[in-house]
Parts: structure tokens; sequence; C-alpha cells
């Protein structure tokens, strides 16, 4: 008997299946809300300099005449990006010459400024409080936020390599990949178990250790090259994990990378910008299933990771002033990157042989988490330019959705049980792909 025959007799969809997708999302669910809250927790709100004309009421008093606050703040402050005051220059002596109607913003050298020297004064009309505006994580100390948001990314992945072997208490092994590894005994039991679960105990009570033998027969193979250095040296595995990989990374790079900084997308509303985000995802999720069925894997693959990065690249050409398109194009990207990490997940898992099969994932995982450590950093790349971060997180999904057309198709095809069967597939890949001899050349032959 097959394997996939045992599985349907003790249920292949059932409660068993159920149980274990709601252990393993709901803890998922609280990880990603958790790490959006960065977005309202960490905001940066508008900040200027504090100065005594503006700031302290007993030298406000002694200024003469009758200056309104504009008037006093032009004096101030400088202006700085997009005709704002500068959020962190000041003057050093009140600038009154400004005063003058035909006197410029732009008459003063940087000489007559200095930094923030007594503090900030932070605009609370939308958050009455953030960890920014408690420890001033502004101007100089602006680079603080990303790498306190990288490391708290670097928590999880150390997290996940940690409670990895804590999860195997309490999530089964799988039941092929037991059998695969001539474990009859630990896989009769959870099959066993499965059957028990999805109320199907009379097939599991039939399930015997001889019954197992054929389908162990089947999935035998190489249960010696089953480790890691199989995935990084076989020549039909190799390619397949490298290009995964960088799929996974790309996924983790770019969308860490702009879900954490929502500010930097250029919306006035980060509130209503976080629904349109959560919003996009859902059917772009949903529309994955649908395309993996109709397109197939590699071109979804490639087509959700190249899309994602040429809307974050269009986002460099878009002026600021247009900030409804400048926040509907990333919107449209991180809708893409959430069909990326549908696709790599699916995908991942059909790429490689059961013996394989875990360790590929969780290799992918890895990188995943990786690029989701780098990806904040790259916005310290704004004190060059402000369009150095997207251009960055632009161009490496493009990379990774070219690269992806270099995987095999996966769709209708048997999932690969030992790593002899990666190499039919290249061989019968090789073979189709090789172009016929043509009439003249069978002549001359």
């Amino acid at each position: 008997m097959a394997f996939p025959e045992l599985l349907d007799q003790v249920g292949s969809l059932g409660r068993f299946q159920f149980l274990q997708t709601v252990a393993l999302v709901v803890p998922i669910l609280y990880v990603t809300t958790h790490t959006m809250l960065e977005n309202f927790s960490a905001a940066v709100p508008s900040h200027r300099c504090w100065v005594p004309l503006l700031d302290n009421s007993t030298i406000q008093d002694s200024v003469p005449g009758t200056l309104d606050p504009e008037a006093l703040l032009a004096v101030s402050i400088p202006q700085g990006p997009n005709q704002r005051p500068h959020p962190c220059r000041r003057f050093r002596q009140p600038q009154w010459q400004l005063l003058d109607p035909n006197a410029t913003a732009t008459n003063w050298s940087e000489a007559a400024t200095e930094p923030c020297v007594d503090g900030w004064v932070y605009d609370h009309s939308t958050f009455t409080a953030t960890v920014v505006t408690k420890w001033d994580l502004v101007c100089d100390s602006q680079a603080l936020k990303p790498m306190a948001q990288s490391i708290f990314l670097a928590g999880i992945l150390v997290g996940a390599v940690v409670c990895g072997r804590i999860s195997d208490r309490w999530l089964p092994e799988s039941a092929q990949w037991l059998l695969t590894m001539g474990k009859l005994d630990q896989g009769l039991r959870e099959l066993q178990r499965v059957a028990s679960i999805n109320r199907k105990r009379t097939t599991g009570d039939t399930l015997t250790r001889e019954g197992l033998l054929s389908a162990v027969q089947e999935l035998s193979g190489a249960q010696d090259s089953t480790t890691l250095g199989a995935l990084l040296h076989m020549p039909g595995l190799r390619l397949r994990t490298w290009i995964s990989m960088l799929c996974w990374f790309a996924f983790g790079f770019t969308f860490y990378g702009l879900v954490l900084d929502l500010q930097a997308l250029g919306s006035s509303n980060i509130f209503l910008l976080q629904v349109l985000v959560g919003v996009v995802d859902i059917p772009a999720k949903m529309g994955t299933q649908l395309l993996l069925g109709r397109l197939g894997r590699r071109p979804t693959q490639a087509g959700s990771l190249v899309l994602s990065g040429l809307c974050i690249l269009a986002n460099t050409l878009v002026p600021y002033e247009m900030g409804s398109l400048r926040s509907a194009l990333p919107v449209l990207g991180l809708g893409s990157l959430g069909a990326t990490f549908t696709c790599v997940t699916v995908y991942s898992g059909e790429l490689f042989p059961t013996v394989l099969r875990m360790t590929a994932v969780g290799l992918g995982q890895m990188a995943a988490r990786l690029g989701a450590i780098l990806g904040p950093l790259v916005q310290l790349l704004s004190i060059h330019s402000p369009w150095l971060p997207l251009l960055v997180y632009g161009a490496v999904p493009v990379l990774g959705g070219l690269a992806a057309l270099l995987l095999p198709e996966t769709q209708n095809l048997p999932l690969p049980d030992t790593l002899q069967d990666v190499q039919n597939q290249a061989v019968k890949k090789a073979t189709h792909s090789t172009p016929a001899p043509s009439v003249l050349t069978s002549t001359r032959l």
C-alpha cells in the first residue's frame, strides 16, 4: 500500500490537520501583531529644536512688539526639507533680518546654526508619546530605532532556533518522514494518533507494522544523505537550495524593511495605511492559491517578486507631493510580497524530497529571518539620499524573481520522496529539453 493511500485512510484533511493549523497560526498572529505595533509605539512625530523664544515664557515676554508664533519660529529655526522647519538644527541667535519681506529663508549660513542642544519639541496631536519621544531617537540618534528593530527580529530568529526543539514535544513528527527514515514503530503510532483524532479509530486499529512495509519500500532511499551538505553540494539540489533561499531572503528583507516603517512611505495617515496593508494582504494570499493552480509555481513565484520590486522602484520616481500615489505603490508591493510568501511556502515544500524537505524549508525560513534583520538597517541609507532605501528594497525582489525562473516547475508533479527522485526529475527535464536531431543531421549520420 502506498503512503498516500495510508494517509487517505487515517484522514488527510480532518480535525487533526485543523487543530495543527490552529496551533501554528495563533502564535504567528501574535508575533506579527506585536511586530506591526512598531509603527505606532515607535512612530516619529514632527519635531523641532527647543528654542527660548518659543518655549520659554519668560524670554518670550521680553520680546519687543507683538510677534506671532510663526514669526518667532522663522527667526529661530531654519527651513529644512520640504520647506518645513528643520527638525535637527536651530539658529544660534535669532535671525531678525528674516522678518524683512525682501529677505529670503536661505539668507543664513550653516555656521549660524547649531544642533538641538536643549532638546526637542514634539507634535503630540497624533501620538501622545512614543519610544522616540521618550528617548529622543531623532537626528543624531535616529539610527538607534532601526537597530532596535533589527535586534528584536534577531531575537525572533534565536527564539525560532531554540524553541524549535521544544516544539517537538507537542508537534508530531511527519509520519512520512518517520517511515522514510525506517522508524516504523513511531510512524505507526503517529498514523494511529491521526486516525483517532480524525474519528477513524477503527481504521487506525487495523494498521500494523507489517502493513507499513510496502509503503516503506516505496519511500526507502537515500537515508544516508539527509544532511545539510546534501542540499548545498548535490548537483540536483544545490541550485534549488540557493534560489529558494534567495526568494525567502528577498521576502523577509523587503517586507520587514517597509512594513516596520510605514511612515517612510509618505502617507499622512499611518492608521489608514496600516489598514490598507492588511486589507490588500488577504485577497493577495487568496488569489495566489488560484494562480498557483492556473499559472503554476514558477511563474507565480517569479511574477510576485518582480511585481513587488517594480512597484517599489517606481515609487522613487513619484514626487513627494503626490502622497496618495507614494502610498498606493508600496501597498501594492507589500500585497505582492504577501503573495510571494504564500507561493514560496508551497513551492519550497515541493522542490525538495521528503528526507530533506523540512531541512530545506527551515533553511529558507532562516534566510527570511536574516533578511528581516537586515531590512530595517537599510533605512539608514536615507541619510545620504531619501530614495536610496527604496532602490535597494526594489532591486532585491526583482533579482530574486528573475532567479526563480531557473527553478523547475512542480505543478501536478508527485512530491519527491528520495534524492533519487530529484535526480530522476533532473534527468527527465534534460531529456525533454534536448532538441531532436534534424532530418538533415539524421541523413548525414
